[in-house]
C-alpha cells in the first residue's frame, strides 16, 4: 500500500510540471505502459496472500483510474490550447478586399452552361427556372404521361419517402409551369439539375439538362431544325453542321425525333463536323426533340388548334464531353484537382 502511495505522489509531481503533449506521453508510458509502474503492480499480485489479493487489486485499479483521468484532463488541456492557437493563426477576415489575382478555375459544366445561355439569349430565348423537387402533375401527368402510361418506365425516378413528391427527371417541369402561367407567344429555355437512378461511364444519378421550347402560331419542324443547327454551329464553332433527324417516340412530342450529329475520329479523338471524305465518318446521337403534343398544350390551358410548338432537350455533360474531349461522365463530379486544372477555364 505504501508503494501505491509513492507511485501516486510521484505521478502527481511529474504531471504538475508537464509542459507539452510529448512530455505527457512519456509520463503515460512510464506509469501505464507495458512496463509502467502501475502496470507492474498487477504482476506483484501473485506475491500477495490470497485473502489480501482482492483488496490490493481494487487499490491498483483505483490508482490506474486516477492516473488515467488526470492524463485525459491534461491531454484535453493541451489539445484545446493547440486548437485555440490554430484558430487564432488561421482566422480569415471576411471583410478584407478580394484578391487581385482570382484563384481557381471555372468548371467545364459551368462554362458550357454559360456558353449555352449566351447563344440562346442572342436567339431571343427567355431563361426560366423550375423546382428540383416536383409533384407528379408537373413532372409526368401534364406531359401526357398519366399514371398507367408505359412511358413512365423510361424514367428511373427518385421518390421522396412518405411523400407524393419526387426529384425531377427532366427540366420539362419548367416548360409546364411556364406554359400554365403564361400565354403565347413563348420562347423559353431552361438549364438545371435533373435526377435519375442510373450510374455508369455515361450516366450519373444527377446531371444537368438544357431544354428549349417555342409556342406560337404556325410553328413547324423547319423552325426547330434551324434553331438546332444554328445553336450547334455556334457552340462547336463550325460551319454547315450536318444533322440527321430519326423518327422516335416521346410522350410529350408528336412527331418526335432523335438528332444525330456528324463527326469523325482523328488521332483517337472525336471531332464534330468531320469531313465527308474523312475515314470513319459517322453520326452520333446528341439530343431529342419534336413538336409539342397537343395534349400537353391543352393540359397547360393553351388552345392547341390555334397554337403549335416545338421542344428539345440535351444533356449539358454530353455537350461538354464532345466539345472538350472528356471521356468519362463521372470525372465531372469527382472534384479531382488534376481534372479541374486541365479542363477548367
Amino acid at each position: 500500500m505504501h508503494k501505491l502511495e509513492n507511485i501516486l505522489s510521484d505521478f502527481n509531481s511529474q504531471i504538475s510540471a508537464v509542459q507539452n503533449k510529448q512530455q505527457l506521453e512519456e509520463i503515460r508510458i512510464n506509469f501505464l505502459g507495458k512496463k509502467g509502474f502501475v502496470t507492474e503492480l498487477f504482476a506483484e499480485l501473485k506475491n500477495i496472500p490470497n485473502e489480501e489479493k482482492k483488496a490490493f487489486g481494487a487499490k491498483i485499479n483505483e490508482l490506474r483510474d486516477q492516473v488515467s483521468q488526470k492524463l485525459d484532463i491534461a491531454k484535453d488541456h493541451f489539445e484545446n490550447a493547440e486548437l485555440s492557437a490554430k484558430l487564432q493563426s488561421e482566422k480569415i477576415d471576411v471583410t478584407a478586399p478580394v484578391r487581385k489575382n482570382p484563384q481557381g478555375k471555372i468548371h467545364p459544366i459551368n462554362q458550357v452552361m454559360q456558353e449555352i445561355e449566351e447563344i440562346f439569349s442572342t436567339l431571343g430565348f427567355e431563361f426560366a427556372k423550375g423546382p428540383e423537387i416536383e409533384d407528379d402533375f408537373h413532372n409526368f401527368t401534364a406531359l401526357n404521361m398519366p399514371a398507367n402510361h408505359p412511358a413512365r418506365q423510361m424514367q428511373d425516378t427518385f421518390y421522396l419517402q412518405n411523400s407524393e413528391l419526387l426529384l425531377r427527371t427532366h427540366t420539362s417541369n419548367t416548360q409546364i409551369r411556364k406554359m400554365v402561367n403564361s400565354q403565347p407567344p413563348l420562347k423559353v429555355a431552361a438549364l438545371g439539375r435533373v435526377f435519375r437512378r442510373d450510374s455508369d461511364q455515361t450516366h450519373t444519378p444527377m446531371f444537368h439538362q438544357f431544354e428549349g421550347f417555342v409556342v406560337d402560331e404556325n410553328v413547324n419542324m423547319g423552325h426547330l431544325k434551324w434553331t438546332l443547327e444554328n445553336f450547334l454551329e455556334k457552340f462547336f464553332e463550325i460551319k454547315n453542321v450536318e444533322l440527321r433527324f430519326r423518327p422516335s417516340f416521346f410522350p410529350f412530342t408528336e412527331p418526335s425525333a432523335e438528332v444525330d450529329i456528324n463527326y469523325s475520329v482523328e488521332q483517337g479523338r472525336i471531332k464534330i463536323g468531320g469531313s465527308k471524305n474523312s475515314v470513319g465518318d459517322k453520326f452520333m446521337e446528341i439530343l431529342g426533340c419534336g413538336m409539342i403534343h397537343p395534349n400537353v398544350l391543352e393540359n397547360c390551358g393553351i388552345d392547341s388548334k390555334k397554337y403549335q410548338g416545338f421542344a428539345f432537350g440535351i444533356g449539358v455533360e454530353r455537350l461538354a464531353m464532345l466539345k472538350y474531349g472528356i471521356t468519362d461522365l463521372r470525372m465531372f463530379f469527382e472534384n479531382d484537382v488534376r481534372f479541374l486544372n486541365h479542363f477548367g477555364f
